[in-house]
């Protein structure tokens, strides 16, 4: 239906066809049509000569200095203490002293506060008697025992991110009898299961992982309470292979539980009327099992926005099959995607060619797009075309990945160990130990402090 709504929608007069594919009536889109941005001089006279070594050392420093804070006060692994830092990190200890201090006075073992710091790792630099202790405390005066508090909200950390008193206690009361719900399973074979306790258990024999299980539980949804559709649902997504332990099981499962048959076949031919044979439609359903959750209109529409950005049919199917998640994307932010990228400096053409070679970028925050164009352009010195024809390196880490291996470069342009900047390519795009032999084991006797470089001062890149 929506399909031959857009087949009659081509059959305007031609002043009108001409308005809709130049997009007149969207201001932002001009933006494409002009090719022309303000920011564009600024970036095509940016010299080739790499900037001072290391802008970002005082980040750098906190983050280094998080990672042995978390290893000597919490026992945490050097990863999980690093995937932290790159959330919060910190020079002075303390807040956070404050902040663990707080949970042990509630009887929080060390490992129940390393599962509530990995949820939310900014409770270390916000205060804690406003972050925490009223949450906390508010548990407490509503029933909570010592130990009930310290096992339910380690287990599900995402009760102290509510906000007001009563979400508070709802969703604690709901956890609370989730958990309870759960002993009773094992502690008792005897009594009658139910739907629900049926269900998990066979979740937990093909192997879902108590994560997954929790949030299946704790889902408006409620895919785990039905039984013939359950089954049927369990049963497909099996048979189509999905993992258990992969979250993506427990996607299929919400999408197969919540849409009849009759609603999947509708999407499946959308998908197909728009260019896609059936296999592709399972095989992008098996990549994100969100593609058949959208309505058959929505679907439509994120076709329509990317062609009428200037890719073809052909290149928007290529595009689905790479990148499923795009079709989720609101026309409001792949239009502000094009204005980041203009505005940066990239020509019309550019653009086509980043979305074709890595659609994610597509789905990239402005800043994210921001900070990293410009250090890769004006710091770096590479040409804003080069970053384009090698547009998977927007989605890299700034501080993980891109700035230990252009640091790396920038200290051996400084002392004259390479005559010019090497390809982006080589420098972001080798493997890790090709980077190493080429860059630092090459020239570790001269520049002993590669190593701690190209490590972030033993912050891991990647």
């Amino acid at each position: 239906m929506y399909y031959s709504l857009i087949l009659h929608g081509r059959r305007r007069s031609s002043h009108e066809l001409q308005q809709w594919r130049n997009w007149r009536a969207a201001p932002m889109v001009n933006l494409l049509l002009q090719n022309a941005s303000a920011f564009t001089e600024s970036f095509s006279s940016v010299a080739t000569a790499p900037a001072n070594l290391c802008p970002e050392d005082d980040e750098q420093r906190r983050k280094s200095f998080t990672v042995s804070y978390l290893i000597d006060s919490l026992g945490l692994t050097t990863k999980l203490a690093e995937s932290i830092s790159m959330k919060a990190n910190f020079e002075e200890k303390g807040n956070p002293d404050s902040v663990l201090k707080l949970l042990r006075s509630y009887g929080f073992t060390d490992s129940q506060i390393s599962s509530i710091i990995t949820t939310y790792p900014k409770f270390l630099v916000e205060n804690p008697e406003k972050s925490l202790s009223a949450k906390l405390h508010f548990l407490k005066l509503n029933g909570a025992s010592r130990s009930e508090l310290t096992e339910i909200v380690s287990k599900v950390p995402k009760i102290l991110g509510k906000r007001r008193e009563k979400w508070i206690i709802n969703y604690y009361d709901y956890v609370k009898g989730i958990l309870q719900d759960q002993d009773k399973i094992f502690k008792s074979t005897k009594k009658k299961d139910t739907n629900r306790t049926r269900n998990v258990s066979v979740l937990r024999e093909l192997g879902v992982p108590e994560r997954l299980l929790l949030n299946l539980l704790i889902s408006r949804a409620k895919p785990v309470c039905g039984k013939e559709k359950f089954e049927e649902s369990v049963k497909k997504i099996v048979e189509m292979g999905f993992d258990p332990t992969s979250p993506k099981f427990v996607s299929a499962l919400y999408v197969f539980y919540e849409l009849s048959d009759e609603t999947i076949e509708q999407k499946v031919n959308a998908y197909q009327k728009l260019g896609l044979s059936e296999n592709e439609v399972w095989a992008v359903f098996k990549k994100w099992p969100f593609s058949l959750k959208y309505s058959e209109k929505k679907i439509i529409q994120t076709f329509e926005t990317l062609k009428r950005c200037g890719l073809t049919e052909e290149e928007v199917v290529a595009m689905v099959k790479r990148y499923p998640e795009c079709v989720g994307t609101s026309e409001e932010k792949i239009l502000k995607s094009i204005e980041t990228f203009l505005g940066l400096g990239f020509t019309k053409d550019e653009f086509m060619m980043i979305i074709k070679r890595h659609p994610q970028c597509i789905g990239l925050a402005a800043d994210t797009v921001k900070k990293k164009t410009e250090f890769l352009v004006k710091t770096m010195g590479w040409p804003i075309k080069v970053v384009a024809s090698t547009p998977i390196v927007l989605g890299f880490s700034l501080e993980k990945f891109i700035f230990p291996r252009c640091n790396v470069i920038k200290a051996l342009m400084s002392k004259g160990l390479i005559g010019e900047i090497p390809p982006i390519s080589t420098v972001l795009t080798s493997p890790k130990l090709k980077f190493s032999k080429i860059f630092v084991e090459k020239h570790e006797d001269v520049l002993p402090e590669l190593h701690s470089i190209f490590t972030g001062d033993c912050i891991s890149k990647e």
